[in-house]
């Protein structure tokens, strides 16, 4: 396994390295000060499995870091480890596609849990952006609307879940670009949502092994 740390403070990136090498001793770890430095590396590396990213970087302004490196190389999810814990941030962060935030407060195990889903192709929603304690009956009614979906619409949510690209999805389903961006309007509209990040932040509670029964059934 290889893993990308992208962050212009030295002691942050050793802290960060020593942190991933305790749950994964064996994990090649390469550095990076800067966005170009980060993008030097995956086009050397190919194999590289996860980028952990900091936001704020000298000569970064707001995403265009993060949507450098997702338009450079879509393949490669992205886990955010920033200095930032405000909630819209985080939810733009998901909206430019991002697999994951995590803020730099928190402690080892919640940085390695969020590392550890990331690299299981789902994505790492913040605490803060989960909805607190929500009505059973809502989550109820979300289901029965996630259930409603059509099998290629469901792998489509999948994949929005797991913070991929339209063309990526189109890649993988092997169907135009075109046809995804009808799945994913048809997604917004039985779900009653508004966008991506949305979808992702009130699917996050969901028993997706029940759905999928369901639609077996």
């Amino acid at each position: 396994m290889q893993l990308l740390i992208v962050d212009d403070h030295p002691l942050f990136r050793d802290a960060l390295a020593s942190t991933i090498r305790l749950t994964y001793p064996d994990a090649t770890l390469h550095e990076a000060d800067g966005i170009e430095g980060a993008c030097r590396v995956l086009a050397a590396h190919r194999g590289i499995d996860l980028t952990l990213l900091d936001l704020s970087m000298q000569g970064v302004s707001g995403f265009d870091g993060l949507v450098t490196i997702r338009t450079r190389f879509p393949r490669v999810p992205i886990l955010i480890v920033s200095g930032h814990e405000d909630p819209r941030i985080m939810r733009e962060a998901l909206h430019h596609g991002a697999a994951g935030f995590v803020p730099k407060a928190v402690d080892k195990a919640t940085l390695t849990r969020a590392i550890a889903v990331v690299l299981s192709g789902a994505l790492a929603i913040p605490p803060e952006l989960s909805q607190p304690g929500p009505a059973a009956s809502k989550k109820s009614a979300l289901a029965e609307r996630v259930a409603r979906l059509t099998p290629q619409q469901l792998r489509v949510l999948m994949m929005i879940r797991q913070g991929k690209l339209n063309k990526q999805i189109a890649h993988e389903l092997q169907v135009g670009d075109s046809t995804v961006k009808a799945h994913v309007s048809e997604i917004l509209r039985k779900l009653e949502v508004i966008s991506r990040t949305q979808i992702v932040i009130e699917t996050a509670l969901l028993d997706f092994d029940q759905i999928h029964n369901t639609h077996a059934g």
